[in-house]
């Protein structure tokens, strides 16, 4: 049984009211979902209060409510705690509440704007393929010792980020890696999580909707690897510009990774092509199946976390070696007749369409085309449209904006933000089209044999949201289907 007092364990108290001897035996955020016994704790959310639940909390069978605010009008037989911070609170009440599973698990997070889902899905992959037993939260997807389970987040809210882990504790998983988004940790979801480590990818232009500011996204970020226990480790992408800035406060131990200068786990590229990257990892020649500079960056991350795990360098390097990247990154396929070069990509800001156009720019042979189909999230971060269509036709021969997910916005308003980017000689490679699928098809239909066509924002994702409705969709799909039927 577990009571409201064991569960308060490091909490930050400001006063109670009720027993604390009570039994609680559910934690929930949301008051739809409170049963007979549960603790609800209300936290001032991004779209909703939820101060403003706590009554359907209790009438759903709520017996404790934790809070920062005002309550309301306290209830009998209810037991009240008001603390310092909610949304802290809730992360640290769902760990104890679930049994402290990150203490039980080697639990590492990469954070990152780009290449967050690569790392930690190689990392996840590499630690399976050495007999580990392991659990992984991505972007694409949960995944728990082999059960796969859809992801509906970057990373998940503090209560279900909790009950995964217990559930990769309780299957017997050694090791979990998770994708630590700049959101997760601003609204404390990964409170009270004990990490063996951290890794930082790079900071680019993202998500200035919800942090206002690029200097807050980047305190954000710091903040993570500033509250790792010297007991984890640290490790950062020294070729960022503010890979070392990461790690100037943090206890952990520092490590560095770079193609560029000294670092503890140093790469060069010796050869790069569509079968894959030849490397220098630090004195040791190794060939991978994964393509691409940004790639190089992302196998020395996984590299260097397995290190300081302490796993041993030649089986990483051995395994690392034929292990192939996450769903919808760099996913390439080619049409049976012509050869056309098809590539699906999640690159949705400005700094990972650059990364993978001037990857495919470096796989040209001889004068291919590059055709690139891209579009720009609805309800997002507007301020990086025009540069994203910049790109999309500096790097490319021809481009074709579409939609991407519009959400509540018109697609032709999104469309034309991407187009006051452009200028000279750039505002002649577009056009417009904002049906997806027609996308595709024109982009494939321009081609010539052997021609390069990146479809660009959606990756993995298997839907378009629009109006609120998720109509199905799925780029690569989509891609072989275009294939199969315009195949000269």
């Amino acid at each position: 049984m577990q009571t409201l007092q064991d569960i308060l364990y490091k909490v930050k108290i400001r006063a109670t009211q009720g027993a604390l001897g009570v039994e609680v035996t559910d934690v929930q955020m949301d008051s739809r979902k409170s049963t007979e016994g549960s603790l609800f704790i209300a936290v001032e959310g991004v779209k909703a209060n939820g101060h403003q639940f706590i009554d359907a909390a209790i009438a759903g069978g709520a017996r404790t409510v934790v809070y920062e605010n005002d309550p309301g009008q306290m209830k009998e037989g209810v037991s009240y705690v008001q603390v310092e911070n909610s949304a802290t609170a809730a992360g640290i009440i769902s760990h104890n509440f679930y049994g402290q599973p990150s203490e039980k698990l080697k639990l590492v997070g990469v954070t990152g704007t780009n290449g967050k889902t690569t790392v930690a899905t190689l990392l996840f992959k590499l630690y399976t393929s050495m007999g580990y037993k392991c659990g992984l939260l991505s972007t694409v997807q949960n995944q728990i010792a082999g059960l796969k389970l859809d992801a509906t987040h970057t990373t998940p809210d503090a209560v279900s980020l909790n009950a995964l882990l217990k559930q990769m504790v309780d299957e017997g998983c050694s090791h979990a890696f998770m994708e630590t988004s700049s959101h997760a940790i601003h609204q404390q979801r990964i409170a009270g999580l004990k990490y063996t480590g951290a890794l930082f990818t790079n900071i680019t232009h993202d998500h200035l909707d919800y942090h206002k500011s690029f200097d807050e996204y980047v305190r954000v970020k710091k903040s993570f690897f500033d509250s790792l226990p010297s007991s984890a480790f640290a490790i950062s992408n020294a070729d960022d510009k503010r890979g070392r800035v990461m790690l100037q406060n943090t206890n952990a131990k520092k490590y560095f990774y770079s193609l560029k200068t000294m670092a503890d786990f140093k790469g060069r590229i010796l050869e790069n092509d569509i079968t894959g990257l030849n490397m220098m990892v630090n004195d040791q020649e190794v060939h991978f199946r994964l393509i691409g500079e940004f790639n190089a960056y992302n196998l020395l991350a996984v590299f260097g976390a397995s290190i300081c795990i302490g796993a041993e360098k030649q089986e990483v390097l051995r395994q690392l070696s034929v292990l192939t990247g996450a769903d919808g990154r760099f996913d390439y396929l080619v049409s049976p007749k012509d050869r056309i070069i098809g590539i699906v990509d999640y690159a949705h800001t400005p700094d990972a369409l650059v990364n993978v156009l001037s990857t495919i720019q470096n796989l040209r042979k001889r004068n291919e085309q590059i055709i690139t189909v891209v579009g720009c999230g609805g309800d997002r971060d507007k301020t990086k449209r025009p540069i994203m269509g910049e790109v999309a036709c500096k790097y490319s021969d021809r481009a074709i904006f579409t939609s991407d997910n519009p959400r509540s916005e018109v697609p032709e308003d999104i469309i034309r933000d991407m187009e006051t980017g452009l200028t000279g000689t750039s505002k002649k490679k577009f056009i417009a089209m904002t049906d997806r699928r027609e996308a595709i098809k024109t982009a494939v239909s321009l081609a010539q044999p052997e021609d390069i066509v990146l479809v660009a924002g959606k990756g993995h994702e298997k839907y378009q949201d629009v109006k609120g409705v998720k109509y199905p969709f799925d780029d690569k799909e989509v891609l072989q289907q275009v294939f199969v039927t315009l195949d000269r």
